[in-house]
């Protein structure tokens, strides 16, 4: 399938455009649509404008030189040394975030979107026992998209050897009494009735004394721990991740291993709970705007059960509502794993060469796997539903992949995108506006693209040539189900991406900066430094400001900023208190919202060594003025 001109990517390389030798501007390619030109990128320079004769047309991949892979294109050998060619640094043939392998595809470590693989934004993670190897922040460009036959054979081999499923991860916590936190589930920041982990050094404490009171000796200006709550739930040996949080009214809620909880936004207090009988594996990243959601919930407890029961949750209640097996499509639908996105009152479930959607009002299957060559495998939700489309080739190693939104109701496409051959669809960081990740794994390159309302390429991301940028995913593992949503670390408005550079630990303490990009051109508008000594992370928008987590350090406790959409300094909407700083940073991993003027920082994992400490882990802690 073919695009239209006013949909495809300046030629001579789908990545960050070149830049040309001495600044010389290069000429338009083909012939312009007037109707897109506000639209069009500029074409990159370096790489030849028309194919040499005998060479393959766009959207073909080029022949890169040898060892050079990195952020889009590299630049085709005799080229002038540029930001994106081969002069040596993150763009060119030295190792580093740019240089690294693409995800592979059973797990492998993985670079984040523009570079090394992330951590929680505490002390980084570390490995949990029994756990497969993360799939890399920002990653997710399906190894299985654009294959069939032996590969898929060989990747269900090892779903049946090894009995893989999908690793999900979020958050946990639960309580009984509201008034008297306890290791079962405390929800109060003074002293416990029963003693927490005392941090003895040993790395198994969680940074409190015993019977000490987080909101002691609170400074003027500091925010209060409104309520704090512990792991209250008997775990496998290997612990569990742990999915949501999703809101709907004034209840929190998450699912861990075997059951969804709801709590008091205000106080913490657990509203309900709903047990399962197996193990929740893969969840949306939002609900309905009624509060409800659709989680999958194996079909056995086994190590070969697959992610095929689809369980509707009202969050105001906790009630369960419908439930339902997915259909298997034939031989080759395969169920071990899927993704699951809502849009409006559909929940789409994707795997690799399957698809189905059904209305979470009443389960009712509104569409199926399409006929034709061309077949979704993976979702994003929200405003709208996006997506991701793999098309049959005679190639496996050079897939096409398309990005579309659909008509929620009755899966029709309303536009296509169709990205040249070889890139996959890897996450979508915005859908309104659009912002997509694209990988190619043969290349070992990734790109970042923005889309119009109408689905016509908007811009390319051009970062500096030393900025590495990065975004949070998850650390999942999935071999048939991708997860298109649920990126954090980004954040967007109309006309303008942002996004923060890794951690620069070459000084006496980590920071970073935040990179906001015109979505119009995909070139930097303005960049703005973290505070010294300190790291920024955007979480979304709030009043027309840049919503950022500002990270705590091992002396000093965090904070919620915001940053105006012209860039300057941050402006400190939220302090959390100094008293709370050790338990805020000593999160295993952590994913932090903010919502109705209240700070919510959960773990992302739960899992201990013996059953006490998994116990005693903080889980779930939460700041307010």
């Amino acid at each position: 399938m073919s695009q239209p001109p006013s949909q495809q990517p300046p030629q001579g390389g789908f990545g960050a455009p070149q830049e040309p030798p001495n600044g010389a501007p290069q000429p338009p390619q083909g012939r312009p649509d007037p109707a897109d030109a506000p639209q069009t990128p500029p074409p990159p320079a370096g790489p030849p404008q028309t194919p040499p004769p005998g060479a393959p047309a766009y959207g073909y991949p080029q022949q890169p030189p040898a060892q050079q892979p990195g952020y889009g294109y590299p630049q085709q050998p005799g080229q002038a040394p540029g930001p994106y060619g081969q002069q040596p640094g993150p763009y060119g043939q030295q190792p580093g975030p740019y240089g690294q392998q693409a995800p592979g595809p059973y797990g492998q470590q993985a670079p984040g979107p523009y570079g090394q693989p992330q951590t929680g934004y505490g002390y980084p993670q570390q490995q949990y026992p029994g756990a497969p190897a993360p799939g890399g922040p920002g990653s997710g460009g399906g190894f299985l998209k654009g294959k069939t036959g032996i590969v898929i054979a060989a990747a269900l081999a090892v779903v049946l050897a090894a009995g893989l499923g999908t690793w999900f991860l979020v958050s946990d916590s639960g309580d009984d009494d509201p008034k008297k936190p306890v290791a079962t589930g405390s929800n109060d920041p003074k002293a416990p009735s029963e003693s927490p982990t005392v941090d003895e050094g040993d790395g198994s404490g969680d940074g409190r004394e015993a019977g000490d009171d987080l909101n002691a000796g609170r400074k003027p200006g500091e925010a209060k721990v409104a309520w704090l709550q512990k792991n209250d739930i008997d775990l496998p040996r290997n612990g569990s991740a742990v999915q949501g949080p999703w809101f709907a009214g004034d209840v929190v809620a998450k699912a861990i291993y075997r059951s969804v909880s709801g709590y008091s936004v205000a106080d913490g207090k657990q509203k309900w709970k709903l047990d399962l009988p197996a193990d929740v594996c893969a969840t949306p990243n939002t609900p309905t705007p009624d509060g409800k959601i659709v989680i999958g919930v194996k079909n056995g407890t086994t190590d070969r059960a697959n992610c095929s029961v689809l369980q509707m949750v009202d969050l105001n209640t906790g009630k369960a509502g419908w439930k339902k097996e997915i259909k298997k499509n034939g031989t080759w639908d395969f169920l071990s794993d899927i993704g699951l996105a809502i849009s409006g009152d559909t929940v789409a479930v994707g795997r690799t060469g399957n698809s189905n959607a059904y209305r979470v009002s009443d389960g009712k299957e509104l569409f199926g796997t399409p006929e034709g060559n061309c077949k979704p495998f993976a979702f994003s939700g929200g405003e709208k539903l996006i997506a991701a489309v793999s098309c049959r080739t005679d190639d496996v190693k050079n897939p096409q992949n398309q990005v579309q939104e659909l008509n929620p109701a009755t899966g029709k496409p309303r536009w296509t995108y169709q990205p040249p051959r070889g890139w996959e669809v890897s996450k979508v960081y915005s859908s309104t506006p659009l912002v997509v990740r694209l990988e190619h794994e043969e290349k070992k390159q990734y790109t970042i693209v923005a889309l119009t309302e109408s689905g016509k390429l908007r811009s390319q991301l051009t970062p500096g040539k030393s900025d590495k940028l990065t975004a949070d995913c998850g650390n999942s593992f999935a071999i048939f189900g991708e997860k298109l949503e649920g990126c954090s670390g980004v954040a967007a408005d109309a006309n303008t991406f942002y996004i923060a550079t890794e951690d620069d630990s070459s000084g006496t303490a980590r920071t970073n900066k935040v990179i906001a990009f015109n979505l119009n051109t995909g070139k930097p508008k303005w960049e703005a430094p973290a505070p010294a000594e300190r790291v920024l992370k955007p979480l979304g928008m709030e009043g027309g400001d840049v919503l950022l987590y500002m990270r705590p350090k091992y002396d000093t406790a965090g904070a919620i900023v915001t940053l105006p959409p012209t860039g300057g300094t941050p402006k400190t909407l939220l302090q959390h208190p100094s008293g709370a700083g050790r338990v805020e940073n000593g999160f295993f991993s952590s994913k932090v919202l903010y919502q109705g003027g209240r700070s919510f920082i959960f773990s992302q994992r739960v899992s201990a060594s013996n059953d006490k400490e998994e116990l005693e882990q903080t889980t779930m802690l939460v700041f307010e003025k």
